[in-house]
């Protein structure tokens, strides 16, 4: 999701998608744990919007 979109959302919101992120963060985990991680930028993708998130949620408060 771009910066942009992130900065729109309200806290709760963010949190929100924070939580869906963290699942989606250990779904490829074990997908890469199995060797069915075909796509390998994407948990890079994930972690590092797991952190934007983190620091919009910590801008906010």
């Amino acid at each position: 999701m771009e910066l942009k979109q992130l900065r729109q959302k309200s806290a709760d919101e963010l949190q929100a998608h924070l939580v869906e992120l963290q699942k989606e963060r250990f779904a490829l985990r074990m997908q890469k744990a199995t060797g069915q991680l075909a796509k390998t930028h994407e948990a890079r993708r994930v972690r590092r919007e797991i952190a934007r998130v983190n620091t919009l949620l910590g801008a906010k408060k």
